[in-house]
């Protein structure tokens, strides 16, 4: 195509390397701004105006972080169930666990102790709510509702083999007045299952 005698020169629109590394420095200029600038995390809600969210809450304590009281000899100890929720109401997560010590045969007694993070944010032990020395094992284990929820299994004499507990609870620890508050309720006795 001939450029026409009518029109003006326009050299001044040929690209040169040199244009688009401008541009290009530029764009990246923009671009980091608008990251160092950027509003907090907001979500729109139905009235039209916008809320901003909180940072995401702390994860709960990591059991394996902890060395349980937990009196096993030579033997390891074994976390068996583990539930994590806000169990003291101040707004950031424990973690309920139950663990025994690691044995061969029969059932070994089981502790429930809570972990909440330290004031450095390190997990530790605060609570221990079913001691081992009770010799009970539990059988099913929750948290919900700021609740941890437990079926213990025990023995009615000395004379009941170890494998076989014959009694059970239902058991529920509860955080009131700077305490975890036990409460038990009989269960039908078990056939040894």
């Amino acid at each position: 195509m001939q450029p026409s005698a009518t029109l003006p020169d326009l050299a001044h629109t040929a690209t040169r390397p040199v244009h688009w590394l401008a541009t290009a420095t530029a764009m990246a200029a923009v671009v980091a701004g608008a990251g160092l600038l950027e509003p907090g995390t907001a979500k729109a809600n139905q009235s039209g105006t916008e809320t901003i969210t909180a940072a995401a809450p702390a994860a709960a304590p990591d059991p394996g972080m902890v060395d349980l009281p937990l009196e096993c000899g030579g033997a390891g100890a074994a976390v068996v169930r583990k539930a994590s929720g806000d169990l003291d109401g101040d707004g950031g997560p424990e973690t309920a666990v139950v663990a025994r010590c690691e044995a061969g045969s029969g059932t070994p007694p089981s502790g429930v102790y809570v972990i909440a993070r330290s004031s450095t944010g390190a997990p530790r032990v605060v609570a221990t709510l079913l001691d081992p020395a009770e010799r009970l094992s539990v059988s099913a284990f929750a948290v919900r509702d700021g609740v941890v929820t437990a079926t213990v299994l025990g023995y009615s004499s000395p004379d009941v083999p170890r494998c076989c507990p014959d009694e059970q609870e239902q058991v529920k620890w509860r955080w009131r007045g700077g305490k975890f508050v036990e409460s038990r309720q009989p269960a039908s006795v078990t056939d040894g299952a």
